[in-house]
């Protein structure tokens, strides 16, 4: 159960808006900074500082039904998802998800929305024809990262180790061709994230800190990217692993879930380099675990597969990783300032989580502040009182906020630490997704819940119709 503050409340709500403003105002200065800077050298390769997008307000096939799920989520929300059993609510959840991110796909329409987003020059569906003989691609691989590298691979090909790339082979060889099949994937794949995300809350912290997070996790700002942009179905698979780590280290099949998490942590490494932060969030997960001896053994094991996997077919991922930051600064990264990027960065961040997350934030770290016992007991209702959390078939953790609030912190740990490397010099709108998924949670903390979630609409809504994004 999620602690009150012991502030009045008018007090708390006006710290939650300045929180809120400030994520605001830090976006404002890097859309005037950036535009400056930008137009003065042309340095941060962007068409609408901070994001990756161009100036280009439209209206699409997707624009009623991005309007109609937003209403109907802020409108009733909070209360379906507070009253609905929890077996089914997880799936209300994937279903509201996937009709909110493919609404808001189609406000760019089928083609531009959807099919055509990874058949562009940087794509993975560049490449197919040259994954004929998987094998041979993977031994071959490192000697295609260099822009001087004979027929060098696109940017996000070169960008990824390749089981991104492999998975998108895959789905060709089942039948499933070309850019509309691997948008459908993506969105289908990447909203199940949601889910995953509640499953972790629920058995870390306690069923009614899921229930307050869930309508967030849905209506989430990051959307506009996740459809649909590869790194959707990368936030699912990290959030599956260090879901399936929640369930492993309190007591569920710990051998079989701690395989799983480890099984699928390999897989995300070997989709993204910068996904390997996720270690800091399982860290976090191991911290608040009850059973870790039990979990250790499946643990490794899984975690060994991938990477094995690979190795024996002759792609060496550190290799690669050395070639893939020399390649990063032969080009584009070589030319952003990091000046600009270690602070617009966390701007990009604002765009993807929204401003209701940096209110959650304060919340979150008050939480942490706060003496252990305080934390305990019971949690804010929507209009502020105290009253018990119902009994949602087991009984809630203690100290929940706190708890909920490590666990915000791990996420925002590793985010900070890919802003620092300088590997993340913008696009974190869509590079980011994975950690912002887990910042979205600290929005259990807030009152007033259809009033945030309003705003965590309006600036989806907005970004999607006003800015025509690049991924």
């Amino acid at each position: 159960m999620l602690p009150s503050s012991p502030l009045p409340r008018h007090r708390t709500v006006r710290r939650d808006v300045y929180a809120a403003a400030g994520a605001v105002l830090l976006v404002i200065v890097a859309v005037v900074v950036g535009t400056v800077v930008e137009h003065r050298d042309g340095t941060l390769r962007v068409g609408w500082p901070p994001l990756y997008a161009n100036w280009h307000p439209h209206l699409g096939p997707g624009t009623p039904g991005a309007v109609a799920v937003a209403v109907a989520v802020v409108a009733f929300g909070p209360r379906v998802a507070g009253r609905l059993p929890w077996r089914g609510l997880l799936p209300a959840v994937w279903g509201t998800a996937l009709a909110w991110t493919w609404c808001l796909a189609l406000v760019d329409g089928w083609h531009r929305g959807v099919a055509a987003r990874l058949t562009t020059h940087n794509e993975y569906l560049r490449v197919i024809g040259r994954f004929h003989d998987i094998p041979y691609a993977l031994r071959d691989f490192t000697h295609h990262i260099l822009f001087g590298a004979p027929d060098n691979w696109p940017a996000h090909v070169a960008g990824h180790p390749p089981a991104a790339t492999v998975t998108f082979v895959l789905l060709d060889r089942i039948g499933l061709r070309g850019g509309g099949w691997a948008g459908a994937f993506v969105i289908t794949v990447g909203t199940t994230a949601a889910v995953a995300v509640l499953i972790a809350v629920r058995t870390l912290v306690d069923e009614r800190a899921a229930r307050r997070a869930a309508p967030f996790l849905v209506l989430t700002p990051g959307a506009v990217w996740a459809g649909t942009s590869a790194d959707g179905y990368f936030a699912a698979v990290a959030a599956w692993a260090v879901a399936f780590l929640a369930l492993a280290v309190t007591g569920r099949r710990p051998r079989w879930t701690g395989f799983a998490a480890g099984l699928l942590f390999g897989l995300t490494a070997y989709l993204s380099y910068g996904l390997t932060l996720f270690a800091v969030i399982g860290a976090a997960v191991l911290v608040l675990g009850t059973r870790r001896t039990p979990v250790l053994p499946g643990l490794v094991l899984g975690l060994a597969v991938v990477p094995a996997v690979f190795t024996a077919a002759g792609f060496d991922w550190w290799e690669a990783y050395r070639l893939l930051v020399t390649r990063y600064y032969q080009g584009a990264g070589g030319v952003r300032p990091y000046g600009y990027w270690v602070w617009a960065n966390l701007a990009c961040t604002v765009f993807i989580a929204g401003p209701a997350t940096a209110a959650g934030l304060r919340r979150a770290a008050a939480a942490l502040r706060r003496p252990a016992a305080d934390n305990a007991g019971r949690s804010p209702a929507p209009g502020g009182e105290r009253r018990p959390v119902p009994d949602a078939g087991r009984s809630p953790a203690p100290n929940s906020g706190r708890r909920l609030g490590l666990l915000l912190a791990a996420a925002l740990l590793a985010v900070l630490i890919a802003d620092l490397s300088g590997m993340s010099k913008a696009e974190t709108e869509r590079i980011w997704l994975p950690f912002a998924l887990w910042l979205l949670p600290a929005c259990a903390f807030l009152s007033g819940a259809r009033v945030w979630l309003a705003g965590q609409a309006v600036l989806a809504l907005l970004v999607n119709h006003l800015l025509l994004t690049g991924w």
